[in-house]
């Protein structure tokens, strides 16, 4: 019995998981992750961390990433709620660095994104309120965590496609995160 619908992305290695869920009068039943069945799939990520993430509308996360030696792979959905998720890709040498796909997750379509390591990441919630909880394939590295900044320009991310820009609610950090040029010429610098 297939649990899982795989939609491939135009970047190489990110995954949409559509997963099969049971529905009858009390409710529905889904199973969310299951190592076997993710390793057929070609997620071989030994994941070794949990989060949750509440917010509100308009709030917008990232782009956050850790540098190398604490990259993160990360398999998210949007437990309540509706995101608008988003991962860059800054892979050294893949021929789609700097370039991004969008995904909406939502309660109702139950999607499950896999973002590999060597990606930004960030999400934007477009319902009153979302649950977004994901996996985490490394620590949390405070020492090696970076931001670029989700409204940069050169990016060209299509948040305003879901709400208006003028609604987008960031925090300090991510107000000043840096943009993505600054970040190729720190990155080339090292």
């Amino acid at each position: 019995m297939k649990k899982f619908d795989k939609i491939n992305h135009e970047i190489d290695s990110l995954l949409t998981l559509k997963p099969r869920v049971f529905e009858d009068h009390r409710g529905q039943f889904i199973e969310t992750y299951q190592k076997r069945d993710f390793h057929q799939l070609g997620i071989v990520d030994d994941f070794v961390q949990d989060n949750s993430a509440y917010s509100t509308f308009g709030v917008l996360r990232g782009l956050h990433f850790q540098h190398s030696g604490a990259e993160q792979s990360k398999l998210l959905r949007c437990v309540v709620g509706e995101i608008f998720d988003v991962a860059i890709d800054l892979r050294e040498d893949s021929p789609t660095k700097g370039q991004w796909i969008g995904e909406i997750l939502s309660e109702k379509n139950q999607k499950i994104f896999y973002i590999p390591p060597g990606f930004a990441h960030g999400f934007l919630t477009l319902s009153e309120h979302s649950l977004v909880t994901y996996k985490l394939s490394n620590y949390y590295n405070s020492e090696l965590e970076d931001a670029i900044h989700p409204m940069d320009p050169s990016l060209d991310i299509k948040w305003d496609k879901h709400i208006d820009v003028s609604q987008i609610i960031l925090s300090t950090k991510d107000k000043n995160a840096k943009s993505y040029l600054d970040y190729l010429k720190g990155y080339y610098e090292n």
